[in-house]
């Protein structure tokens, strides 16, 4: 995957080399403007003109174009994120399949090649019409002439050492090749009248000062730049390389608590088995001692149960990479997701109120992902309610994405416990007075869900007078992490 993450870098920089020059484009128009009322130099309007729009020409064409990389870009990401390269099977399947991955690692190395070379084309681009607006505006006699220093900072930035120096050299070229035919008068040069009093374009002292200068200070901007861009980028390398390598140790600890969770909850599904049948009576009569151990033990179990089994789930989660998502009706989605807590609020005497925006219908994601993560919301909000308080679950439809709030009359959240809510095994203090059962995990698998969403989910609280919970959910099928589906969640804080 490092070609995937080095071209997407790439690409991110070349983006933001786009969106200086609009700041560029708008800069020119508004120099020459300046130069034109308020300093009332003579310029060529029109080729001055022309070239602006040759830049807003081709910053469009490279800004689609980048568009296009950047979808092919994630196709292959995403078909990578379900293959990768065999090592280690029997040598029939690891060649067949590694027949049909070796086509998107080499189209990996053509996205890197590609980036590369459209970075090198607009800066090259960039120089030209620089050059082009020097020599319509003065030429060597334009005080502009040092932004190509700003060029080669953003060469070296984006770029290789040695593709910066020949983005230097080619810029030295561009330079004295318009000196040199504007002072040969092979060119006409276009004197800044009203600004610079002397023809200092046929002084060669002058020509060879600036020159001197010119060629001195690009260069040695270049080298400046691409050494603390070479660092920096070293710096980003490492850093990168340690964040693999504690995702790959986060995901052989979580693969470990996977394997010793099912054990586990295997082993305690069979004692529950043997203790509930005993408990009944089905072995025996038993005294009120024995009946009551009996039942604490079965109480025990199921808890323990309970809680391994959200382990199970936050550690599938974590540790899936399989799309399972579906376009599905929503509507249908929260209905079930009411029917699920119904029973325990009307209990406590409340009634969950819905009220959800006309014309939402179908969206793209894991269903019974959403339904359980909806009921977990709704379930808290029963369970750390008083009797006859209010819940209401409202969802809001927004351009493109859903606004999912779960609100409610409890307890609420102190202040400075709302940063950890979302934490594994974090119960606010309140909650663990309130309520003793609970494993603290149902809101971090909730916040697992809505990430693998592309979503956020978040809580606004007041202590003892309710919460909000708010989850924004995009609408239609986009970049999505991959997601695994499983059996149902069993979510419990």
């Amino acid at each position: 995957m490092s070609g995937f993450k080095q071209e997407d870098g790439l690409i991110e920089r070349i983006y933001w080399l786009i969106k200086l020059r609009w700041i560029a484009i708008t800069g020119v128009v508004l120099t020459v403007l300046f130069a034109k009322q308020i300093l009332k130099v003579s310029l060529d309007n029109l080729s001055l003109s022309s070239i602006a729009a040759f830049l807003v020409i081709y910053n469009l064409i490279f800004t689609l174009h980048l568009k296009r990389l950047e979808e092919n870009q994630f196709l292959q990401h995403e078909s990578k994120s379900l293959f990768e390269i065999d090592t280690e099977r029997p040598s029939f399947i690891r060649v067949l399949k590694n027949a049909v991955l070796w086509p998107r690692t080499y189209q990996s190395a053509q996205l890197i090649l590609i980036a590369n070379r459209i970075a090198n084309i607009q800066i090259a681009l960039d120089l030209l019409s620089l050059t082009m607006l020097i020599h319509f505006s003065g030429g060597i006699e334009n005080p502009f002439i040092f932004y190509f220093i700003f060029h080669m900072i953003i060469a070296s930035i984006l770029l290789s050492r040695r593709a910066s120096f020949l983005q230097a050299t080619f810029a030295v070229f561009l330079f004295m090749l318009m000196v040199s035919l504007e002072y040969t008068g092979f060119l006409k040069h276009y004197c800044l009248r009203g600004f610079i009093l002397n023809d200092l374009h046929a002084n060669k002292i002058y020509i060879l000062g600036m020159s001197f200068v010119f060629i001195s200070t690009l260069y040695l901007a270049a080298y400046m730049a691409s050494s603390i861009s070479v660092r920096l980028r070293q710096r980003e390398k490492s850093l990168k390389e340690a964040n693999l390598l504690l995702e790959e140790k986060d995901r052989i600890k979580s693969e470990y608590v996977l394997r010793v969770s099912h054990d586990i909850k295997e082993h305690l599904a069979a004692v529950q088995s043997c203790l509930e049948p005993v408990a009944g009576g089905i072995a025996g009569g038993l005294n009120s001692g024995q009946k009551d151990l009996l039942g604490r033990a079965v109480e025990r179990t199921s808890k323990l149960l309970l809680f391994v089994k959200a382990l199970l789930e936050i550690t599938r989660i974590k540790l899936s990479r399989d799309i399972g998502m579906e376009y599905f009706s929503l509507k249908k989605t929260v209905d079930n997701a009411i029917a699920l807590v119904e029973e325990k609020a009307r209990v406590k005497g409340m009634e969950i109120v819905l009220r959800m925006d006309p014309g939402i219908d179908m969206i793209y994601g894991a269903e019974i992902y959403i339904e359980e993560t909806i009921a977990n919301l709704l379930a808290n909000a029963v369970k750390y309610t008083t009797e006859n308080g209010k819940i209401s679950l409202d969802i809001k439809d927004e351009p493109e994405t859903l606004l999912i709030q779960v609100s409610d009359t409890g307890i609420g959240i102190p202040k400075d416990e709302i940063p950890m809510l979302f934490n594994e095994f974090y119960r606010a203090t309140n909650a663990r007075k309130t309520q003793r059962e609970g494993t603290g995990l149902g809101l971090a698998i909730a916040r697992q869900v809505v990430e693998r969403h592309n979503g956020k989910i978040w809580v606004e609280s007041e202590e003892g007078k309710g919460s909000t919970f708010s989850i924004i959910l995009p609408k239609q099928r986009g970049p999505f992490a991959p997601i695994n589906q499983g059996s149902g969640l069993n979510f419990i804080s």
